[in-house]
Formats: C-alpha cells, structure tokens, sequence
C-alpha cells in the first residue's frame, strides 16, 4: 500500500509541476493587452481599461453561452474575434477601394484587389504595439472599420439575433456595448 501512496504523490507532483511550467508559458506569451488604441494622429478608439472592462461585460452577460473569444468557449454563436477580423478587414477593403478607385471592392479587377488586399494586408501584420507606453496605434481606416463594428454589434445585442441564442435586449448600455466591442476588437 505504501508504494501506491508514493507513486500516487509522484504522479500529483509531476503533473501538476508540468501544468505549472505550460500555464507559466502560456501567460508569458500571450499577446498583449494595449491600454489604449489611437489613429495616428492621437484619436483615441479605444480608451484605457476599456478591453478589460468589455471582457467584464462579456463575463457579466454569460458570454462562454454565446459564442466564443480567441476559440475558448460556446459554438452556439460565432467565434466573435474571428468575426470582428473579418468584418474589419471587408470594410477596410470596401474603404480603400472607394477611396483609391471609386467603386465597390467586389466590382473591380482581381489585379486592383490584389494591390488593395496587399495594403490591407500590411496595415494589419504591421505591429504598432508601443510596448513602452502600452498603446496601439491603427491606421483611420481601422478606427473607422471599430465604429462600424460597434454599430453592428450593438445591433446585435440590442435586437437580438436568433441564429446566435442571443435574445433582444442583451445589452442595451451604449458604453458597456463600446466595451464589448473593444473587447471583442
């Protein structure tokens, strides 16, 4: 019986000093939260505290029933990170095109697509993380792409969308629907 016992100590000490070295890891690369996220010219999108407080918001709202964040939680709804991206990089895509070409992004050349997917691209592997100060700095185009998100997630929230369980009048809350959208950001 007594060799049961250490083996038994053995396996719980081992096991949890490998859990503590991978969860050590995993903290110390995990990407940075920024304090505050601006546009060049120092507009602030994002303000300080405002991510935390969004995940705040979202834990407050049951959140890991609706969906999921960086893949952790529900599959009832969609991952909302992946779909911020994607509905950020579609307007940024639709803007420039507008702006350099003066038509809708789907209607022009695949050769004029490539060049704006390629600038779209860049603005957003670029990493403008200030790790000194803790802000983000994001090309106007992205800052607009945040309030169009916003719009469309406090929509979301607000009225309700039945394919993602979530029901009408979830969030009401202008600034806690700005907070979730920069968490979700």
């Amino acid at each position: 019986m007594k060799k049961l016992w250490i083996a038994f100590i053995f396996v719980v000490v081992v096991s949890f000093t490998v859990l503590g070295l991978i969860g050590r890891e995993i903290y110390r690369q995990a990407p940075p939260i920024p304090r505050q996220v601006a546009t060049p010219d120092g507009r602030i999108v994002i303000g300080e505290g405002e991510i935390q407080e969004g995940q705040s918001v979202w834990q407050a709202l049951g959140g890991m029933e609706l969906g999921s964040v960086w893949g952790h939680g529900s599959y009832t709804a969609p991952d909302w990170t992946a779909d911020w991206l994607h509905r950020e990089i579609v307007f940024v895509l639709e803007a420039l095109a507008q702006k350099e070409f003066k038509n809708g992004y789907a209607a022009l050349a695949s050769d004029k697509q490539a060049v704006l997917k390629d600038r779209a691209e860049k603005m957003f592997r670029v990493n403008s993380y200030d790790f000194a100060s803790g802000g983000l700095t994001i090309d106007p185009f992205r800052a607009q792409a945040f309030e169009s998100n916003l719009a469309y997630y406090a929509d979301v929230f607000s009225n309700g969308r039945a394919q993602f369980a979530i029901p009408a009048g979830a969030l009401n809350d202008s600034l806690r629907l700005r907070k979730l959208a920069s968490f979700f950001f």
